[in-house]
């Protein structure tokens, strides 16, 4: 006699389940590794790690450290850009007006700020951390060349997110950094007028180091990130001490 399908079994047995999980449940070793394979969050992390590994003392947690304050910078950032206005007129009265009239608004731009300082200074440690270790070396050569593009990110982030309040210091961060661009040979003036978008500094370079900074430059860190932490996995996780 055949038994009857619980609803359980409906759901498991129904397209719209088998296009969402693609293998059984872990009764075997077969769905076990599928589960892994399949997951990225749990492909990510390996089955075994080496003891070394271990030891906060060997790697200080820098590279989840620097993980972490990204988060933080993005939760945070989606939380002011519903305040703050991208305006040459306005972009510094938003700024004053997160920190005295919206609830929490200080907090969030604190925790941003100090976040963006504390990544920077992580990411660099962490560098200097797997150069001293010698964990650049093969087969880690690729990673090394990611986590240094990562490291110019990070700068390049921190750089634009300082000229948004639109302050003395923001203005004549910009001014100082599109003229170090525009000193490029040849190529020169036009660098300096693609980052300020009109030959003075006003509303288009804003909008400009804007989009850089909310858009462009996170989706560049997200995506290079996941090449980072794949290679680690494919490298076979932390390398060990020299």
């Amino acid at each position: 006699m055949a038994r009857e399908q619980t609803l359980a079994d409906k759901i498991s047995s129904s397209s719209l389940w088998r296009s969402v999980v693609r293998h059984g449940y872990p009764d075997t070793q077969r769905n076990q590794a599928l589960i892994i394979a399949s997951n990225v969050f749990l492909h990510i992390h390996p089955v075994k790690i080496k003891r070394y590994a271990t030891k906060v003392t060997y790697t200080f947690c820098l590279g989840g450290l620097s993980f972490f304050m990204f988060l933080v910078l993005t939760g945070t950032g989606v939380l002011l850009m519903f305040y703050y206005i991208p305006s040459a007129d306005l972009a510094y009265q938003s700024m004053v007006a997160i920190e005295a009239d919206v609830t929490f608004g200080q907090l969030m731009r604190n925790m941003h700020r100090w976040s963006a300082q504390g990544m920077v200074i992580a990411v660099f440690l962490h560098m200097c951390r797997v150069f001293y270790t010698g964990s650049y070396k093969p087969p880690r050569e690729f990673n090394w060349v990611i986590g240094i593009l990562l490291l110019v990110t990070t700068f390049l982030l921190s750089f634009t997110g300082y000229l948004l309040p639109w302050d003395q210091l923001a203005l004549w961060a910009i001014t100082v950094g599109t003229e170090i661009g525009g000193a490029a040979p040849l190529l020169g003036e036009y660098v300096n007028l693609i980052l300020r978008g009109d030959f003075e500094i006003g509303q288009s370079a804003l909008i400009r180091f804007y989009t850089l900074h909310v858009l462009f430059l996170p989706l560049v860190a997200a995506f290079l990130m996941a090449v980072h932490f794949w290679r680690i996995r494919k490298d076979g996780g932390i390398s060990g001490p020299l």
